[in-house]
């Protein structure tokens, strides 16, 4: 009985379920099932070897030992060795080389930033392979010289894009013209002697404006944008836009001869026969400066796109450099025997093109301000210009001549040559195209200069493709990052440089300010006192009690001097009234 009731209680209440009958393709599960449980057995026992292989293929890895999927090597391991030369074309700034005595903040800030201009250099230099567009130069067949070829051979060799760029406008009635391209490269301004002033998407042909001002029109010049634009007239000077609406007449800038403007400032520089320089800022429209620069009528002129450096040519022959900073010029050079009559700057400001009556062209190092080469025209050079690539073209009556590398090894001959309608008046390269505009008596001409401009613009500073909502808020950002006039200097390296004054420098201003010289004695040191008469505040307070009686030992001396020299002075007005004559009565009253 008692057997009977153990075995009972070891049954549970509840019976278990039974399994479903197998079916025919429950069997593949199964055999499954079975084959992962032994699998995960014995897959205990390798996890360690794969473990270990993981790591030894994560060290080599680490090493610079890359493997393929296959597992070979791969035989050029790491990134890509990048050449020096591209590396010194981006680098921005040099490391620094001693940060012993900065804080760890700093230390790491600079760090920082040394880290992420090496990386931004390096993603340049390999970047620089993505560029689409590289320069190309006109190459003649054995033997001949590419002076010889023609525009029409030019334009009938390349696509018809290309070929389009080379044109002629006949204007014959109001010329001689001046001309000025957009920083983007797309719209022309023209302006005749007679007073016609036009403005033309010259790449589609399509007219934006045109107007006659009846009135001398001696120079043209695009601002900011294509959205307004400056003329010098007889008179005055006056702003219109691109529809030719006049908005501004200043009268302030009266016999305007050449104008200049300063994209990064907003400056518009004038030069008048007055022999005035002034400086418009076209941002709030008012005068930022005007001046005399005493050297006559002033009608050759020209800026450093490097620095905003104004260049000014005067017929005694002189080229001055002018910053709006200062009234005298900052640079005064010799340049020819008689008067100059053109100046060119590159673009990156390191060399001066000009030429005089003396029918010489000379190149110019601004960096140190000498002359690197001469050449002899014989007709000599009435206008030069200087295009991103180098090129420097040069006009001689109707005449207009390219010269290639002109700073390097001395030219014998010119690089193209193009006959014009008329004599030229004005010469300008268009920026980001192979084009040169030519103004002269008989209108236009557009010629093609294959090399000439720089195919590779950067869309953050002028978006020759740009839209119109990119072109306003480019103005926008633009009119944010303004810089100031009191900026502008022939180094601009130099603004981001502290002036540390030198020690003996801070000590003679704080000499200045106390009247004595604080360091000239020994400072004083309190001898030790016993019964707590050496505290930290006693001693502090028997210093300043020295120190002060020293100051008063100076200021007595000072006044003791002061007053000396008034009864000197005393004294010899009254020598000087004795000798006079006698005293009379009244004298006694005079104080």
């Amino acid at each position: 009985m008692a057997a009977t009731m153990e075995a009972s209680s070891v049954k549970p209440h509840v019976g278990k379920k039974k399994k479903p009958p197998k079916r025919y393709w429950d069997s593949s599960t199964e055999d499954n099932e079975q084959h992962t449980k032994k699998s995960s057995q014995d897959g205990e026992s390798d996890f360690n070897e794969e473990n270990v292989k993981e790591t030894q293929e994560s060290q080599n890895a680490d090493d610079g030992q890359a493997y393929s999927i296959s597992g070979s090597q791969d035989p050029f391991p790491g990134d890509a060795p990048i050449p020096e030369e591209k590396l010194k074309k981006f680098r921005r700034v040099e490391k620094s080389k001693g940060t012993s005595g900065l804080r760890s903040k700093l230390k790491e800030a600079i760090k920082r930033s040394e880290v992420e201009s090496e990386l931004a250099q390096k993603q340049a230099a390999r970047f620089d392979l993505l560029l689409p567009e590289d320069a190309g130069f006109l190459e003649g067949d054995e033997g001949e010289d590419t002076c010889t070829i023609s525009q029409d051979d030019i334009a009938d060799a390349v696509d018809i894009t290309s070929g389009a760029k080379y044109f002629n406008l006949h204007l014959s009635q109001f010329g001689p013209y001046r001309l000025d391209y957009s920083r983007a490269g797309r719209h022309l301004l023209l302006g005749g002697k007679q007073g016609h002033v036009t403005c033309i998407e010259w790449q589609t042909k399509n007219l934006m404006s045109e107007i006659n001002v009846m009135e001398t029109v001696n120079d043209v010049k695009w601002l900011h944008n294509e959205d307004m634009f400056a003329v010098a007239q007889k008179k005055w000077l006056h702003i219109y836009d691109s529809k030719g609406v006049e908005l501004h007449c200043i009268r302030k800038f009266n016999d305007v001869l050449r104008m200049q403007f300063l994209p990064y400032h907003f400056l518009l520089a004038t030069a008048s026969a007055t022999g005035f320089l002034q400086y418009l800022d076209v941002s709030v429209g008012k005068e930022v400066t005007a001046i005399n620069a005493k050297l006559g009528r002033l009608s050759v002129m020209t800026q450093n796109p490097q620095n905003a450096i104004i260049h000014l040519g005067h017929p005694n022959g002189i080229v001055s450099l002018w910053s709006p900073n200062q009234k005298e010029p900052l640079v005064k050079m010799l340049c020819h025997q008689g008067a100059v009559r053109s100046v060119a700057v590159d673009k990156t400001g390191t060399y001066m093109v000009t030429s005089g009556l003396d029918k010489k062209l000379k190149v110019y190092d601004i960096r140190a301000f000498q002359p690197l080469q001469s050449y002899f025209l014989p007709a000599g050079a009435s206008c030069l210009s200087l295009s991103h690539r180098g090129l420097l073209a040069a006009a001689t009556g109707d005449i207009v001549q390219v010269y290639r590398d002109v700073w390097g090894t001395p030219v014998t001959k010119p690089y193209m040559a193009h006959r014009v309608r008329g004599g030229v008046s004005g010469l300008t390269y268009c920026p980001h195209e192979d084009v040169l505009g030519v103004g002269h008596s008989g209108g236009f001409t557009s010629m093609i200069v294959p090399g000439a401009g720089e195919p590779n613009f950067d869309a953050m500073d002028v978006n020759p493709l740009g839209t119109q909502k990119q072109k306003r808020e480019w103005e926008v950002k633009a009119l944010l990052e303004k810089i100031q006039p009191e900026l502008i200097c022939l180094d601009p390296t130099q603004l981001g440089k502290v002036d540390r004054a030198s020690w003996q420098q801070r000590h003679e201003e704080r000499v200045k300010a106390l009247g004595y010289d604080p360091l000239a004695q020994d400072k004083f040191t309190p001898r030790m006192r016993k019964k707590g008469r050496s505290s930290s505040g006693a001693v502090e307070k028997r210093k300043k009690k020295v120190a002060h009686e020293d100051q008063r030992d100076v200021i007595r001396k000072t006044v003791e001097e002061k007053m000396e020299k008034e009864k000197e002075q005393k004294e010899k007005k009254v020598a000087a009234v004795g000798a006079k004559g006698q005293r009379s009565a009244l004298d006694r009253f005079k104080k």
